[in-house]
């Protein structure tokens, strides 16, 4: 159930990752702006309408007031008080209507206009603000896109890394080879190794003593190189018998 819940929460996390793109918002913010804008507009024909039929008032009025002043004069020219009196009565009634319609319509044009002027502003308004959505959009796509190179070059490796491996290597390398010389420098200058050497020229004088002796057989041997394996010996019980001398002091 667990494990359920948090699957459900990072599927809506995943959809509020998408209702909030960039590309979203700012459609959704520039619609929202037409419809605010649309929607005055609307409320604003129907202020000037208001005005308009203020003003129609006025002018009926207006010519209504007239009409009755130029019957009043009629009635008079035709001797007739009483009826022109009624006509200046009611022509009374509608100049208090003319007076009370200027005021309103004076109201009423002075609000239009201020409407008329805050939509002209909301017009701009609109037009900067998709001007600059449309430059976010582009300011968005270009960050996407730096994103990806980051993401494509993410891990990407150069030969200057691989330096570090190389020159442990090397050093590794170079300290076994020294070890290696050390120890045979230590072999060679070793009590063993000397032994080893005289046993090697032993070996040496024997082998020559027995090819002159079979020269000789042969008749192949000059009359000096009988000689020579008895000096050659010689020298070999001269190096064994300093041999013991070392052995016997190094005891």
């Amino acid at each position: 159930m667990k494990r359920f819940f948090a699957w459900l929460k990072a599927i809506f996390n995943r959809g509020m990752d998408n209702l909030e793109d960039p590309d979203i918002m700012l459609d959704q913010a520039r619609r929202d702006m037409q419809q605010a804008l649309a929607s005055n507009r609307e409320k604003a024909v129907q202020a000037i309408t208001q005005k308009n039929r203020l003003q129609n008032m006025l002018d009926e009025a207006e010519r209504k007031g007239a009409q009755l002043e130029a019957q009043a004069s009629t009635a008079l020219r035709q001797g007739n008080r009483e009826l022109a009196r009624q006509f200046l009565r009611e022509k009374a009634n509608t100049d208090a209507t003319i007076s009370t319609l200027k005021t309103t319509l004076a109201q009423a044009v002075e609000t239009v206009e201020s409407v008329k002027i805050a939509i002209k502003r909301q017009e701009e308004e609109v037009r900067r603000k998709a001007a600059e959505a449309l430059a976010m959009k582009a300011q968005w796509k270009q960050a996407q896109i730096q994103d990806s190179i980051t993401k494509a070059l993410d891990g990407l490796t150069f030969e200057s890394e691989f330096e570090g491996s190389f020159a442990a290597a090397k050093e590794k390398i170079q300290n076994k080879q020294a070890e290696a010389s050390a120890r045979s420098e230590m072999y060679s200058g070793s009590v063993q190794g000397k032994i080893m050497a005289m046993e090697d020229q032993a070996m040496d004088a024997a082998a020559d003593q027995q090819l002159a002796e079979l020269e000789e057989k042969l008749g192949l041997a000059s009359p000096n190189v009988a000689a020579e394996p008895a000096a050659a010996e010689t020298d070999v019980d001269s190096q064994l018998d300093e041999l013991e001398k070392r052995l016997q002091q190094g005891q």
